[in-house]
């Protein structure tokens, strides 16, 4: 199980406001992300799943600026993906918050 943090940033708009870029995303992800866990957060998206479905949607995902008329899209992303143990987005939390 992998894990995925993305940050996609339209450029290019014309505006300061990126909220209805980022609306356009989890709407896309809600339709596409069957399967995968995903969280919004205030920096980015974190997604949860097997990497080929997450880099598919990831894909996917990085289009739909572009279809909403940004001419510039850059998309950064973290992958953590361990075959060890299972993980999950919930247990890497709880993890921290025990030691705390």
């Amino acid at each position: 199980m992998a894990l995925a943090h993305l940050s996609i940033v339209p450029l290019g708009t014309g505006s300061t406001s990126l909220s209805p870029f980022v609306a356009a995303c989890e709407k896309e992800l809600q339709l596409h992300g069957e399967g995968l866990k995903y969280e919004l957060t205030a920096m980015g998206t974190i997604i949860e799943g097997d990497l080929d479905r997450i880099l598919t949607v990831i894909r996917r995902l990085h289009e739909v600026p572009f279809e909403a008329g940004a001419v510039r899209v850059s998309t950064s992303i973290r992958i953590d993906d361990r075959r060890d143990k299972k993980g999950s987005i919930d247990q890497k939390v709880q993890s921290v918050k025990e030691k705390l």
